[in-house]
């Protein structure tokens, strides 16, 4: 398996250009977040990342999580580089500094947690379960439990976990049974069984901060339902201390397709006396507060796809370089001579679409964590009201959309290797499989779509998406009148009306004919996905253009921005007029077969 070397040239870019950090750095409470500052701290940040955990990937694949009496255990390195990555401040660079966290923008959190991703999957999980329990617990926690958990969790040194899944409930979190029982002084007797659980047990942390959902005596059914409670590993005593162990156990830890180093587990709760619990926020009011959570995953899940993605394409592109293979057309070759198979017209292609692709979803997704910037720091209700609105629309396309493209393109890495792709041995195939995962959970990718159409589709009366495209046919007009950049203008134009045209017909399909709204979801994601990602690389292109014509930069690295925006325009975006079709279709061949003929 290649090395790591995280794209901090670009990450800088996206953050500058696309992502708006130098304005975020003039806001109260980002000052610090400078680009000379932001840049040190990237750099910093990939030194840790390629030299501490890139190198326990593949030997966290290879030898998995030990389950032994009740307790989980990595592979040699594991604990020692979660100590160090504790120490080093990584786990709370962007976390409120009132608890001892960074106070940096989320979007450079998220270019952080990117090459933590990229470098191992597997260990970055743990971290990216204890930033949504952080979250969720700051935002409807009591101040007494804040007090006592917030500190430890933002520094490290408590890890933390969502705990919604059921074996009979699946994705119907309404259908959960677990128990919640009162007792006199306040606390709660937790009871239950819960699984897919990540990191739900281990030893990397000192104490694991467990949020789960669960019923309370005289709940109403569904998700009305739902209440959330604190559940520690060890109760913590008032001076700050570990108290006695909690009545939890893992039960086991699944094995999976990928990402082997993170214990999946099956937890139960109360076998014995009762797990003490704490309640989060109101009684019945836990599926908002686990929103909160989820909301914070879904961007991080999103990442995955850019970040295997990224860490994919490096082994593809360095493969390609080395191996020779034939005689590309064209090549001048000596006697008995190859050619490396990056001279070769398929493999430069898929070379180019795992690149194209990476760089549209950086771009994405570092706009969707500025734009929750942007709305934390506005003192403007109107303008903090127009970015949570930006926020919403993107979030589903930066999970659905980018896990999906995620998985495509790690496939792609595979096939850029030929047999040996398939041999476990050269590491390639082990992106693919640890990326698999990500458009099942936080909500699958069918949610993820459902939620696009039928929930974001109509924000604002629609007016919401609609200013947003008419923000994308802006910039292909300014494309247009430069004759440099109009054929990217015009395909971003293309893709513009597809785009709006998908929109308009699930729009008028929602409140009469939601089946058909509902059946055209997925393809309308992905077409958001292409357009959306074309016009912030089309950004990058204009930006790219003006500093070179402005003699600012390196030459050679904007000249590639503008290839490889390009390349996408021409390559990617014009995939999209294919899919309106099947959107349009509606969702009666669907269901033409009954069920005992499917």
């Amino acid at each position: 398996m290649s090395d790591y070397r995280a794209p901090t040239d670009d990450m800088l870019f996206v953050l500058e250009h696309i992502a708006g950090l130098p304005e975020l750095a003039n806001r109260q409470g980002y000052d610090h977040a400078d680009l000379e500052t932001v840049e040190g701290v990237l750099g910093e940040a990939a030194r840790f990342m390629e030299e501490q955990l890139a190198p326990l990937n593949q030997k966290g694949d290879q030898e998995g999580v030990v389950v032994e009496n009740g307790q989980i255990f990595h592979p040699d390195g594991f604990a020692d580089a979660y100590t160090r990555f504790v120490e080093a401040g990584w786990n709370g660079i962007a976390l409120d500094e009132s608890h001892g966290g960074g106070g940096m923008p989320w979007c450079v959190g998220l270019a952080v947690q990117e090459m933590m991703t990229a470098s191992n999957m597997a260990f970055s999980l743990c971290p990216l379960l204890t930033q949504g329990a952080i979250d969720a617990i700051s935002h409807h926690a009591s101040e007494t439990l804040q007090e006592i958990y917030l500190p430890k969790m933002v520094s490290g040194e408590w890890s933390g976990t969502m705990n919604l899944t059921e074996p009979h409930a699946g994705s119907d979190v309404g259908a959960l049974t677990t128990k919640a029982v009162p007792q006199e002084d306040g606390t709660w007797l937790v009871s239950g069984t819960k699984i897919f659980i990540t990191y739900g047990e281990h030893e990397l942390s000192e104490n694991i901060i467990h949020l789960v959902l669960a019923r309370t005596p005289d709940a109403p059914p569904g998700t009305k339902g739902i209440s959330l409670f604190i559940v520690p590993k060890f109760l913590v005593n008032d001076d700050g201390s570990l108290g006695e162990r909690n009545d939890l156990r893992v039960v086991s830890s699944e094995h999976k397709i990928g990402i082997h180093a993170s214990p999946t587990c099956v937890m139960s709760y109360g076998d014995e006396s009762g797990a003490v619990g704490w309640m989060v926020g109101e009684e019945n009011t836990g599926m908002g507060a686990m929103f909160t959570m989820m909301n914070n995953a879904r961007l991080s899940v999103g990442l995955q796809g850019l970040s295997l993605t990224d860490r994919s394409y490096q082994q593809a592109r360095q493969y390609s370089l080395d191996r020779k293979q034939g005689k590309a057309i064209g090549a001048q070759l000596e006697a008995g001579d190859s050619s490396p198979i990056a001279d070769h017209a398929d493999v430069r292609r898929m070379l180019m679409t795992m690149r194209a692709n990476a760089e549209a979803m950086r771009c994405v997704m570092y706009a969707n964590a500025a734009a929750i910037d942007f709305a934390n720091s506005s003192h403007d209700e109107t303008e903090r009201e127009y970015w949570d609105a930006i926020t919403a629309l993107l979030t589903p396309i930066s999970k659905g959309w980018g896990t999906d493209v995620g998985v495509e393109m790690t496939s792609l890495g595979v096939q850029t290797h030929g047999g040996m792709g398939y041999v476990e041995e050269t590491g390639a195939a082990q992106h693919w499989r640890d990326v698999r995962i990500a458009p099942i959970y936080e909500g699958t990718n069918g949610i993820q779509a459902a939620d696009l159409v039928f929930r974001k589709l109509p924000l604002g009366g629609g007016q919401v998406l609609e200013k947003f495209i008419s923000e994308i046919g802006h910039l292909a007009e300014q494309l247009l009148e430069d004759d440099r950049l109009c054929s990217m203008g015009q395909a971003l134009l293309d893709g513009k009306e597809q785009f709006r045209e998908a929109a308009v017909w699930l729009g008028g399909r929602l409140a009469g004919q939601p089946n058909d709204a509902a059946a055209g979801s997925v393809p309308f994601m992905r077409v958001a996905g292409v357009v959306v990602g074309g016009y912030y690389l089309a950004r990058s292109a204009q930006v790219a253009r003006q500093l070179l014509d402005s003699g600012e930069g390196d030459s050679d690295f904007l000249n590639d921005k503008i290839t490889v925006a390009s390349f996408y325009a021409e390559q990617i975006l014009p995939t999209v007029a294919g899919l309106v079709p099947t959107i349009t279709q509606g969702a009666d061949r669907f269901f033409t077969i009954p069920n005992d003929r499917l």
